[in-house]
């Protein structure tokens, strides 16, 4: 199993992120070929007591090939063109395997 995290940095408008993230992006991810299991929160906490992130997300893939073949298919492709829409603060995507 292979997971990707997309960790979002706090936006300029928290209400219009979680509105299209939710309407918009969400349902594009769910088509990524591939997709085992996603999930979300917009409740991100640091046992440090600092903001740096507003929301996070998950994906899972049998494998790390499996994920790469879903971000450069044309539903990934989709899904990254989207993201300008709604996270202007940006984005740090990073892939692990799962023990």
């Amino acid at each position: 199993m292979h997971r990707l995290t997309v960790l979002y940095p706090p936006p300029a408008d928290e209400a219009h992120f979680r509105d299209h993230y939710v309407r918009n992006h969400l349902p594009l991810a769910e088509k990524l070929p591939g997709l085992l299991r996603s999930d979300y929160s917009f409740e991100v906490a640091s046992l440090a007591g600092d903001r740096k992130y507003f929301a996070v997300f998950h994906a899972d893939f049998e494998s790390a090939e499996a994920m790469a073949a879903a971000l450069g298919s044309a539903e990934g492709k989709a899904v990254a063109a989207d993201v300008p829409n709604y996270a202007t603060g940006g984005v740090e995507m990073i892939h692990y395997p799962l023990a």
